[in-house]
């Protein structure tokens, strides 16, 4: 559930920064705390539904061969090509998840990021654009790492599916991207890098 929150939750985000950028004067009125949490809050609701949905046919599909799953995980791929009948159906549902969970709101970020690079474009003050473009690039490299392993995974055919492949591309939207959002979201902020900066002065001069 919490996975496949990450793309309404990226899209909530894009659109955080398109208002900051974009229209900055509204911005307190429209992204108040009150709406942040009806998007976190609605983004879980309907991810939970639909988590809820494939969890419960997974488990109700019967299977024929071995019930050994070659994954690290119980993910839908793996387990599908372990059914007794015909599961193109539900494929198409899969598909449908990933067009509405994390197609929409990839094309909504370009969207927004589109014009959100425009607005940086037409701003004289050099600052100004550099605080933007470091905003929206990190934003942008978390959602690179997340969509393209996830789409990979659940947009491509089952006759070319592979479990060897499938593990390591799992690896990155289950692993590293929750690895490293809190350190490239960290590494922005000035309070960080200073601690950051002692640190590694106080190694370097203990290893002197």
């Amino acid at each position: 559930m919490l996975a496949g929150s990450e793309g309404p939750i990226l899209m909530y985000m894009a659109y955080d920064h398109y208002m900051a950028i974009c229209f900055p004067l509204p911005y307190p009125i429209h992204m108040n705390r009150r709406v942040c949490v009806l998007m976190i809050l609605g983004s879980w609701a309907m991810c939970a539904v639909n988590s809820c949905a494939h969890t419960v046919y997974v488990f109700h599909i019967p299977y024929c061969r071995s019930r050994s799953i070659n994954h690290f995980f119980c993910n839908v791929p793996a387990m599908v090509t372990l059914a007794c009948w015909d599961t193109r159906v539900y494929e198409y549902t899969v598909l449908l998840s990933t067009v509405i969970y994390l197609l929409f709101p990839f094309l909504f970020i370009l969207g927004t990021y589109g014009k959100v690079l425009l607005t940086v474009y037409r701003m004289h003050s050099w600052e100004s654009r550099k605080k933007a473009y470091a905003t929206c690039s990190a934003h942008f490299n978390m959602l690179t790492f997340y969509i393209a392993p996830f789409a990979y995974t659940y947009v491509h055919p089952k006759s070319l599916w592979s479990p060897a492949e499938d593990k390591v591309v799992a690896i990155f939207y289950t692993i590293l991207t929750p690895v490293l959002n809190p350190v490239i979201y960290s590494l922005r902020n000035k309070e960080v890098l200073g601690v950051l900066g002692r640190v590694t002065q106080r190694i370097c001069s203990g290893k002197s």
